[in-house]
């Protein structure tokens, strides 16, 4: 699989329609939507998931009156339940970059060849909601319009549940996940794996042969832990991961932890890892519920990174590290307190299809 900041073919998002992710407050969610579309539209297509005629008429009103209509940008009508395509659509990966195609078509694929495959995991709504009859059919129509080969990943006889937001990789050969989201009884999406089988299904399928696994997500995440509101690669040997100082917040213990566990782990060439820290913000809660609000839920883009902030001191802090880190990058902060309700931001909602799979 390749790593995020390789160059994309284009990025897919779901437009939001289920006000029952953001109850309250689902109008502000249309024009934050409207902004990403603006920012990645001018750098790469954008596929862009509609449910009818009616949806794909409203939207573009909408991404007029923004600024943010583009022939750069390409509807599905495809009806979905949520928008969170990162977890419902599929992973795009290339053969010749970890003999990916090889290992999981079990047929002889020249090294140097660039078939494009798509990993059609099965989504069952992170293990938690019964609303996915729509959003489990995504990732194959994804791939068939990007004309690639889908992969139903098998752990045995059975389709393999993964969500593109509970793993996090380098291109290299090194993958981050939690513990607590593949391998705890609640929210249990593949009860026959354990750890070994899913080291051996992230080297099979994801070309990755070094496992980082950390412990716990952060408070408020209603997937029981995704690793991309935790740590994420930047680049091949580096990694930022989000700490919290206040001894009394529920994520101080978690992170110390997780930074301990980075600190220790070497890549796939047995070199320790550059750790980079990021403060988290403050907690933010609305309705008396802790969100997920983590600066490490941003989406790398070709030329730009979209990095959800919260009005918050540690905006700042948070944007200049991911500046320094990414200098050929336009570093753009998106205001995300409300689309933060629906318990996720950037990375949540985006799904690269890198263009090397493409050539």
């Amino acid at each position: 699989m390749p790593a995020e900041w390789e160059p994309h073919e284009a990025t897919w998002l779901a437009w939001p329609h289920y006000q029952g992710d953001w109850p309250g407050k689902f109008e502000p969610i249309l024009w934050v939507y409207a902004e990403i579309v603006r920012n990645l539209s001018r750098h790469e297509r954008v596929e862009l998931i509609v449910n009818d005629a009616a949806a794909e008429r409203s939207v573009k009103q909408i991404l007029a009156r923004a600024n943010a209509q583009s022939n750069n940008v390409r509807f599905h009508r495809w009806r979905t339940d949520r928008a969170w395509v990162r977890d419902s659509g599929c992973i795009f990966v290339a053969s010749g970059i970890g003999h990916v195609g090889t290992a999981a078509l079990g047929r002889p694929v020249e090294p140097k060849a660039r078939h494009p495959f798509a990993l059609t995991f099965r989504f069952n709504a992170w293990a938690k909601y019964s609303n996915h009859r729509h959003d489990r059919k995504i990732s194959g129509l994804m791939a068939s319009v990007a004309g690639a080969q889908p992969i139903p990943p098998m752990h045995g006889q059975t389709r393999v549940v993964l969500e593109g937001g509970s793993i996090d990789l380098n291109g290299r050969g090194a993958i981050l996940a939690t513990e607590e989201c593949l391998l705890s009884k609640v929210q249990q999406r593949n009860p026959t794996m354990k750890r070994r089988d899913y080291e051996a299904l992230f080297a099979k399928y994801l070309g990755a042969h070094n496992v980082v696994w950390l412990g716990k997500g952060i408070a408020g995440d209603d997937t029981h832990g995704h690793v991309d509101d935790l740590a994420r690669f930047v680049n091949p040997d580096t990694v930022i991961t989000m700490v919290e100082h206040n001894s009394k917040d529920a994520n101080c213990a978690p992170l110390r932890e997780n930074l301990r566990r980075l600190r220790a782990a070497r890549d796939q060439d047995g070199k320790p890892l550059n750790v980079v820290e990021i403060p988290m913000p403050r907690p933010v809660i609305f309705e008396k519920r802790r969100l997920p609000a983590s600066y490490a839920n941003f989406y790398i883009a070709d030329k730009v990174v979209l990095v959800p902030v919260f009005n918050d001191p540690n905006d700042r802090i948070a944007l200049n590290t991911l500046a320094a880190l990414f200098p050929l990058r336009e570093i753009v902060p998106v205001y995300s307190g409300d689309l933060v309700w629906g318990l996720g931001t950037m990375h949540c909602m985006t799904q690269q299809q890198p263009a090397a799979i493409l050539s």
